[in-house]
């Protein structure tokens, strides 16, 4: 069975860092459990539960995420013609809804408390415990996004987005034990675990927003318009014209596909020389480095083989 030619996208050291990311987020996911789950348990406090519960979802959702890291690095075979990268969606998307699941679960038992009544210990050693665990988030959710963000990894980035909601909520509940311990007034905690619920709520919908315009390969405006000019510079300098420019995110890289029109005088020799090194200049452009199919034409009898072509992208042949 034919399969495009597999070209790695990422070199050994890129997986190496990716790989010690993630690595670091489970490990740091399961520290930071433990650590909200002492501080609950010591305390009792609404707020601190809705920290904890936050993070029992972001260790499921980083175990899922690490299983897609690894699978998104598998090269094509015959049942993935091009590749298993696109699992990236899918770990963002049920990142998001987990982060989601979270947020209802963190209103109910926020509610549930204020209703039945508050009852808080130790605030001292569990806002110290909160502290500890919402600066570790926080470092390690800006080096994951920056990670992320670096190497083009979707699935990364939305990991550390993740963490960072995490501190979001760590910081929620910290402002919830001041507010307490400085007004004596216990329902500030409950009231800061919802507002803290709100707010993840929508980072968790963000999240999802982005997985589904993936799948459903929904266009970048700021990608298409590098892709347009790149081209137009390329095929420019070679005298040539290009049409038909397609685009998708495969997760962890760009998919391009693009139809090359050739002076009628063009050997094929020379063509494929041309074709080869517009290819060659905009994989090059983009980090990692992209995917680019063309397809070679002739432009002098092109209306007349294509004549139900519609050529709405720039570059397209003049009638």
């Amino acid at each position: 069975m034919l399969r495009p030619v597999y070209r790695p996208i990422r070199s050994e050291s890129d997986r190496a860092a990716l790989a010690f990311g993630m690595t670091l987020s489970l490990v740091l996911g399961f520290l930071m459990l433990l650590i909200k789950v002492l501080a609950y348990r010591l305390t009792g406090s609404a707020a601190i539960l809705s920290d904890a519960a936050e993070s029992v979802v972001h260790v499921a959702a980083v175990s899922f995420a690490a299983y897609s890291l690894r699978l998104s690095h598998k090269p094509p075979d015959d049942s993935h013609l091009y590749g298993h990268s696109r699992i990236a969606f899918f770990s963002a998307g049920f990142e998001g809804a987990m982060i989601m699941l979270a947020a209802g679960y963190i209103l109910y038992e926020s509610i549930h408390k204020w209703l039945t009544g508050l009852q808080l210990e130790h605030l001292g050693l569990g806002t110290l415990l909160i502290a500890a665990a919402a600066a570790l988030n926080g470092a390690l959710g800006a080096y994951l996004v920056w990670l992320g963000r670096r190497k083009r990894s979707l699935i990364l980035l939305a990991n550390g987005k993740h963490v960072l909601t995490d501190c979001w909520t760590s910081a929620g509940v910290l402002l919830a034990l001041g507010l307490v311990r400085w007004t004596g007034w216990l329902a500030w905690d409950p009231i800061c675990g919802i507002l803290v619920a709100l707010n993840i709520l929508v980072s968790g919908t963000r999240l999802v927003h982005s997985a589904l315009a993936g799948l459903m390969d929904q266009t970048d405006p700021v990608l298409h318009r590098q892709l347009t000019e790149l081209l137009d510079k390329h095929t420019a300098d070679h005298g040539i014209s290009y049409h038909e420019l397609r685009h998708r995110n495969m997760g962890d890289a760009l998919w391009v596909e693009v139809h090359l029109l050739f002076p009628d005088d063009t050997s094929l020799r020379e063509a494929h020389r041309i074709a080869t090194a517009v290819e060659q200049a905009v994989e090059t452009a983009f980090e990692p480095a992209a995917h680019v199919t063309s397809h070679l034409e002739c432009a002098i009898d092109h209306d007349r083989l294509h004549p139900s072509l519609v050529r709405s992208d720039p570059g397209a042949p003049s009638a």
